[in-house]
């Protein structure tokens, strides 16, 4: 094989299987065009031609390759478990997933590409998006993060001789509780209104992160800020906490209403940071 290699990690199913025929077709369709165009070539795991152990090969692929795609949809344990190396090594990945299915939270704050491959709109969009993805990595790829590179700079922050980095880690670790808690608060929403709404929060917050860590900030007017905000939280999960989803009818979209507006402005609180 020559030229860049672009490794596909996809859930690929039994032979036959409506996984593998769709896997097949997402490769075939949507990925292989778009890195191709970027000058890359797509292989999967079971496209693999060299002998040898496969398992280690696979390995060797999402270490060394330039670039990765990685296929969210199904939850394949056997996709999150080589997702996890690519984060580790934190190297040039895009994520996908059918349209529809939701992103796991652990990776919600990683850029993701909806697609439904039997919708051809749906695939040109996807293929644009693929290639503008990979010519954002190859322009800067100082800017790659992902959920475990920013838990090991979190903890570099908290250990840091340097009290202001120090601050710097204890506001980033206010900020991922809060992602936590609002996590939790969109999956009890999930049969709700409202869930649109909590998951642009999310995006927001997770637009915070990256921009906290490169501000200078002033501890004080920091943490009073994060503190105020966490308050507003408590509120919002106290609100559900107390039944406000067993509500009907007017009362109903008053308390969903209420909820979406207190994360709205829990979201201004946290960007004015």
């Amino acid at each position: 094989m020559t030229g860049k290699t672009c490794f596909v990690i996809a859930p690929i199913g039994e032979p036959e299987s409506d996984t593998q025929k769709r896997s097949d077709q997402v490769i075939r369709h949507i990925v292989c065009p778009a890195v191709s165009e970027c000058g890359y070539t797509a292989v999967r795991a079971d496209q693999i031609s060299e002998p040898g152990m496969i398992t280690s090969q696979v390995i060797q692929h999402i270490v060394d390759d330039p670039l990765v795609v990685a296929d969210l949809t199904e939850r394949n344990p056997n996709v999150f478990y080589e997702l996890a190396i690519r984060h580790a090594i934190r190297k040039p990945l895009v994520q996908m997933i059918k349209k529809g299915e939701q992103i796991p939270f652990d990776v919600a704050g990683t850029r993701t590409i909806h697609v439904d491959h039997r919708d051809l709109d749906s695939v040109e969009n996807a293929k644009k998006e693929f290639a503008s993805q990979i010519r954002a990595i190859e322009k800067d790829s100082s800017k790659l993060e992902s959920p475990i590179s920013v838990s090991l700079d979190l903890q570099l922050l908290k250990q840091s001789d340097n009290p202001e980095q120090r601050s710097l880690g204890d506001v980033l670790s206010v900020v991922s509780e809060l992602r936590s808690s609002m996590a939790a608060l969109e999956k009890r929403l999930s049969t709700s209104e409202s869930p649109a709404s909590v998951s642009i929060a999310l995006r927001e917050r997770d637009l915070l992160l990256a921009t906290l860590r490169d501000r200078e900030i002033s501890r004080d007017t920091t943490v009073a800020r994060v503190r105020e905000a966490a308050k507003e939280l408590r509120v919002v999960l106290g609100a559900i906490a107390g039944g406000a989803e067993k509500l009907s009818g007017r009362d109903e979209r008053m308390a969903r209403g209420d909820i979406v507006a207190r994360l709205d402005r829990l979201v201004h609180m946290l960007m004015e940071v």
